[in-house]
This record gives C-alpha cells, structure tokens and sequence, in this order.
C-alpha cells in the first residue's frame, strides 16, 4: 500500500496563532512561524512537509477554518 503524502495550506493572514492545530498533528508536521502576519499573530507553517500524512487533524480542529489539506498518492514506481 502506498503512503499518502499530505500538503496543508494556512491562510496566513486569516490565522490567529492559537496553535490548535500544532497540538493536534500526529506527525509533528506543524509549528509557529517566526514571522507575523499583519494582525501580529505568529501563524502556523509546515516546518516539517515530508512529515505530513493528509490527515486533515489540523483543518478539522482549525477554530477559524483557514487550513486546507491536499492529499497526493505518490506514484508506484514501475519495475521491469
């Protein structure tokens, strides 16, 4: 069975830094930003995307719904 590959998008400007999100990632994918966005919160990034299994947690838990997960299913390779 393939692993599927996930990818979260966070609407920086939208996102107050509550950080539920981070607490609710199985994989440590997520963390704060050090920068701000222009209401001055520190907002949530992908620290670590490899990580990242799409298991939506992050967009499901998001209080302000500014997280969208992608999920891919990585391409099986071809053997001969």
């Amino acid at each position: 069975m393939a692993k599927v590959k996930g990818a979260v998008v966070v609407d920086i400007e939208k996102c107050k830094g509550c950080g539920i999100c981070i607490d609710d990632c199985p994989t440590d994918t997520l963390a704060f930003e050090r920068a701000v966005n222009g209401k001055g919160y520190h907002y949530a990034y992908m620290k670590a995307p490899e990580l990242c299994i799409g298991c939506s947690n992050c967009a499901i838990s998001c209080p302000d719904t500014v997280i969208t997960v992608y999920r891919v299913k990585p391409e099986r390779k071809k053997t001969s």
